[in-house]
């Protein structure tokens, strides 16, 4: 059995009581993708869960395939930086539970942009979630952001530790993204006009795709070169993803150049509407709204399954959600959201 609570206690708080983790699976090709999402850690600290909509399961359906998942938990300079190697069980045999947990865990205001509840539970294929339990197989922690030049404390699970299993697969083939993929050069210029940080990812000689935060930055005709913490456990060389937010996301290859590592680009991947106005995520435009229908039906089809209700009255929090609620009203810092995208006030 995994046990948390074996790790420091400021290592302990920063993991029950952060808010997004940049959250890392690989293709089928052997790419790490890091897609910064909300994260909670189930009541009693086994498994560190992550959700996506079932319109979009890829980052699921990776994980079905390969349940070697990464995860980077960090928040204030002072504050420990946590990564999390882990194995992952995909939950999606019971679409229903799955959104009011995931209400439960996550509520709704921080994405609401002001609407009421009752606005906001119309948004059926948001809440509509495929939950993916991550039973931590090693920890890395460094004290402080300041510390990352120095090698990581380590946490390894005991050896009776269960790997769960996923949910069977469904049947067929999930559908290609329905969003456009822009020229990488041209989205990179709007990463860096966001002002958001970038996150590296790439596969360790284990196999985990891990992802960490970029010091600095500066965009080549290649792609990007990075400036990198120093006390990494692992080389930061071979296929990458780079990643702003969620709102950017490059794929390529990443080698070291010097002190410093060059991402080249293959090819920056599409992206979802909400990525330009978050308020699409509980208020899609009506072709949004549309493409997102059809992609849920299609999926619940897949899996046999009806349309989720969504109950009148949002759910109680969790525990664990009550503790991150007090950090998002101290204003801290929360890894993937920021001001300018409107996400830290409702």
């Amino acid at each position: 059995m995994s046990s948390l609570h074996d790790l420091p206690e400021h290592v302990l708080r920063m993991i029950l009581s952060g808010v997004v983790a940049e959250f890392a699976t690989i293709t089928a090709k052997g790419v790490p993708i890091d897609t910064p999402t909300y994260y909670f850690p189930a009541d009693d600290l086994r498994t560190v869960d992550v959700a996506t909509g079932v319109p979009n399961p890829a980052k699921a359906e990776r994980a079905r395939r390969n349940p070697k998942v990464g995860l980077l938990i960090e928040g204030r300079p002072e504050e420990p930086v946590v990564v999390i190697r882990a194995s992952a069980a995909v939950r999606d045999s019971d679409i229903q539970s799955n959104a009011i947990r995931y209400l439960a865990e996550t509520g709704w205001q921080g994405i609401s942009h002001g609407i009421t509840w009752e606005k906001a539970r119309l948004a059926v294929t948001y809440w509509s979630r495929i939950i993916i339990e991550n039973t931590p197989e090693r920890i890395y922690w460094w004290d402080n952001h300041e510390a990352l030049d120095s090698p990581p404390q380590v946490w390894n699970a005991p050896e009776d530790t269960v790997w769960a299993s996923s949910d069977p697969a469904p049947s067929g083939k999930m559908n290609a993204s329905a969003w456009e993929a822009r020229d990488w050069q041209i989205v990179a210029q709007d990463a860096v006009k966001s002002g958001n940080s970038g996150h590296l990812s790439v596969v360790d000689a284990e196999g985990y795709p891990l992802p960490m935060l970029t010091r600095g930055l500066e965009v080549t005709d290649q792609g990007f070169l990075l400036t990198m913490p120093k006390g990494l456990a692992w080389p930061l060389d071979g296929n990458a993803s780079l990643t702003f937010a969620g709102f950017q996301t490059f794929v390529g290859s990443a080698s070291s150049v010097g002190e410093k590592v060059l991402f080249r680009v293959d090819r920056a991947l599409p992206q979802h509407p909400s990525t330009y106005d978050t308020k699409q995520v509980l208020q899609p435009s009506e072709d949004t709204k549309a493409k997102a229908s059809a992609r849920l039906e299609f999926e619940l089809a897949r899996r046999g399954q009806s349309l989720p209700v969504i109950p009148e009255e949002a759910p109680e929090r969790t525990r664990i959600a009550k503790i991150r609620m007090a950090r998002i009203a101290s204003n801290a810092p929360i890894t993937g959201i920021s001001v300018e995208h409107g996400n830290r006030t409702t």
